[in-house]
């Protein structure tokens, strides 16, 4: 079916447009002629971004930097949980976990506490039960999330201690890194280690 036509001509200019379009505008200006305005309405507020290592209002922790988009995931800002989560086995010893990375600690944190091995992964539910300003999607960080907290604000991190990531090095073995120098290594998952929760704040 051909779309019916309309030019409108003032002078020496005119426009051809659908029928159906000029339909619209012309009921769009009529409403915006006959409707008071809004009352009350603010509009909405840029959040200007903080600066890498402070706090970011209204998100449950620190600016840990953004994130390109990788994979299925797209591009966001990781938010650090401003408080660690206690120390934790890792759990799962003699169990080659499958589906687990080295940079997606949302997918790994799903895996470890939706897995049907009756097996407990304390680590994984620390952070998955992290709560901070309404949210609620806390999770473990992948080996590559860690690293990018020690490049952009390792101070926030205690500088004493290992902390687990959600990725994992064999049946026995998970990765874990420290924040004083930025070493990233494994060890037993029979181990407590610190846990520091993270989520995304995507844009």
């Amino acid at each position: 079916m051909k779309t019916e036509m309309i030019t409108l001509k003032h002078g020496d200019a005119s426009i051809k447009m659908p029928a159906s379009s000029l339909a619209k505008l012309a009921m769009a200006s009529v409403f915006a002629q006959v409707l008071p305005p809004a009352a009350n309405v603010q509009p909405v507020a840029h959040c200007a971004t903080p600066e890498i290592g402070e706090p970011w209002p209204g998100q449950g922790g620190i600016n840990g930097g953004f994130v390109q988009a990788r994979g299925d995931v797209p591009a966001h800002y990781l938010i650090i949980a401003a408080n660690d989560a206690g120390d934790h086995e890792w759990g799962g010893r003699g169990v080659e976990v499958k589906g687990l990375s080295k940079t997606d600690g949302y997918t790994n944190t799903q895996v470890l506490i939706g897995n049907d091995d009756e097996r407990k992964y304390p680590a994984a539910d620390a952070c998955a039960e992290y709560k901070a300003d309404g949210h609620h999607d806390f999770y473990l960080p992948a080996a590559a999330e860690l690293y990018q907290g020690w490049l952009n604000c390792p101070e926030v991190f205690a500088q004493d201690c290992y902390y687990w990531s959600s990725s994992q090095r064999s049946a026995n073995f998970a990765f874990d890194m420290t924040f004083d120098d930025g070493s990233q290594v494994s060890h037993g998952k029979f181990y407590e280690r610190r846990v520091r929760p993270v989520r995304r704040f995507f844009i």
